[in-house]
């Protein structure tokens, strides 16, 4: 019978002739086990988001404004061309319309897959991802189960959910930018932080004014040359965006959204002087302040990382848009990564004190965040997962789908907001009426010019569209009835099939 060492030679220790002692315990060697946390609760929250997105484009619950035009835009990118949207007008650079370069990262994945089912899934796990670098963060400093808690407080949190519940925008590119940084900032790793941050810029126009705080907060906390230089960076990237590149993409050569910029009151001095109240009024602009932080049981105000919100919680309270000031749609976004990254910083000297009070305060905290976001999912967009109508298809889907199945491939398509994503992929396609008229938004007065597209897809009875109304857009129902008629009437066009309130016209020659 051999010696333990002779037993031994062959599963990895050494000759017994060498010096090195050879009688040891193999060790167990759990490969990657902690990074099963984040990079589960990211596979999870990316089921959750995309099952969400594609049963909402299965249910013609998505519109052309703005899935469509995120689609035209794209799908222009992968053909190697300029991203001209025929959605926001004749010849309109969307590039123009927002500055978002990054939208041609999808052009690969696009030409292999021309699908809008392409940019959700694609928004989906972008989204997802930016959960791996909190719950990380999250399980170094507070433990595996606040990572549990701060994970599952980011994936079901309202400002990501409003996200998902409406189309594809390019601020998903921004939300796990600004949670990688961040998490970069908590290990004090400033120029992985900027690194981070920097590709902002290429994301949308007022995202520059988020670079500037990140350096702001880097020149505070840590070297001052590389903060204050990555702040006019931003600042000074964004100026050039506003200033120079979106206007010289813009057919019209301004910067489109200008209006929303606009003083509020007669003078720029008493705009100044008024912005910290009216910041807060109307009362929807202080509801949301107050939501914004609710999912971290307003924890996170305790830390400075807070302050990185500021830049996009002050453009839009001080805007004169008021889609800006509420809770619907996706401008919270990009918000909620500095929400649970200040959450974790607020509650990291609790953790590391060696006080049973401290801990408890920490649990306390956590199961705060917790109860907040049990009691919020049901108010926002992630709750259509156990929503019936989510899995029901209706007799109007079915009506839909059969009617734009007539309309032939290359076709030009003039289709009303929520057709328009069932078709943007394979033909080219305006908005029905005519929206908006000479590359401007909300100009619902007057006359607009007539169709001239080869088919005209109608539909005068939009789906369910749950949490948000279910009301025609552009034009209000009477207008839109008009223009119809009026298409009818002197445009040239016969009525090809109708069925539950859709119609298909066809241009006649």
């Amino acid at each position: 019978m051999g010696t333990i060492a002779d037993q031994r030679v062959g599963r990895g220790a050494r000759s017994p002739s060498t010096s090195v002692p050879v009688i040891f315990r193999i060790p167990r060697v759990r490969i990657g086990r902690p990074a099963l946390l984040w990079w589960g609760w990211a596979a999870a929250l990316f089921l959750l988001y995309a099952t969400i997105s594609a049963r909402r484009q299965a249910l013609v619950r998505t519109t052309g404004y703005d899935l469509g035009i995120f689609e035209q835009a794209v799908r222009a990118y992968a053909r190697l061309r300029a991203p001209v949207v025929p959605l926001r007008g004749d010849g309109f650079n969307l590039l123009g319309d927002h500055f978002h370069p990054v939208l041609a990262v999808l052009a690969p994945l696009y030409r292999a897959f021309p699908s809008p089912y392409t940019l959700l899934v694609a928004q989906a796990a972008l989204l997802a991802l930016a959960v791996v670098p909190l719950a990380r963060q999250a399980a170094r400093v507070l433990g595996r189960r606040a990572a549990h808690v701060v994970a599952c407080g980011y994936g079901l949190s309202w400002g990501i959910a409003s996200a998902v519940g409406f189309d594809f925008h390019e601020v998903c590119f921004a939300v796990p930018l600004v949670s990688y940084a961040l998490e970069a900032l908590a290990r004090r790793n400033w120029r992985r932080a900027i690194a981070w941050a920097v590709p902002l810029l290429l994301v949308k126009e007022d995202l520059g004014l988020t670079l500037a705080a990140i350096g702001a907060y880097v020149a505070w906390r840590g070297p001052r040359r590389l903060g204050i230089a990555a702040a006019v960076l931003g600042l000074v990237g964004s100026a050039l965006e506003f200033k120079v590149l979106m206007p010289y993409f813009n057919p019209a050569g301004t910067y489109a959204h200008a209006a929303n910029l606009a003083p509020g009151h007669h003078s720029l001095l008493t705009t100044l002087a008024l912005a910290p109240l009216d910041a807060v009024r109307p009362e929807v602009k202080a509801t949301t302040l107050v939501l914004v932080f609710a999912p971290a049981a307003l924890i996170a105000l305790r830390s400075p990382l807070a302050l990185i919100a500021v830049p996009t919680l002050g453009w839009r309270m001080l805007s004169t848009n008021a889609f800006h000031w509420g809770t619907a749609f996706h401008y919270t976004a990009v918000l909620m990564p500095v929400v649970f990254a200040a959450l974790i910083d607020a509650l990291r000297p609790y953790a590391a004190a060696d006080d049973p009070l401290a801990r408890r305060h920490v649990r306390a905290s956590l199961a705060t965040v917790a109860a907040v976001t049990l009691i919020l999912v049901p108010s926002f967009p992630l709750a259509q997962i156990a929503h019936r109508s989510t899995w029901r298809t209706t007799p109007h889907v079915t009506a839909v789908r059969e009617l734009l199945s007539r309309i032939p491939d290359g076709a030009t398509v003039a289709a009303s907001n929520r057709l328009v994503p069932q078709l943007t992929s394979r033909t080219t396609v305006a908005l029905f009426p005519t929206f908006p008229v000479h590359w401007t938004l909300y100009s619902t007065d007057g006359p607009i010019p007539p169709p001239t597209a080869q088919w005209i897809a109608y539909d005068r009875v939009p789906p369910e569209s749950w949490p948000y109304p279910p009301g025609p857009w552009p034009y209000p129902a009477p207008r839109q009835e008009q223009e119809y008629a009026t298409t009818l009437a002197r445009h040239g066009y016969v009525r090809v099939a109708e069925a539950d309130g859709v119609s298909l016209l066809r241009r006649k020659g």
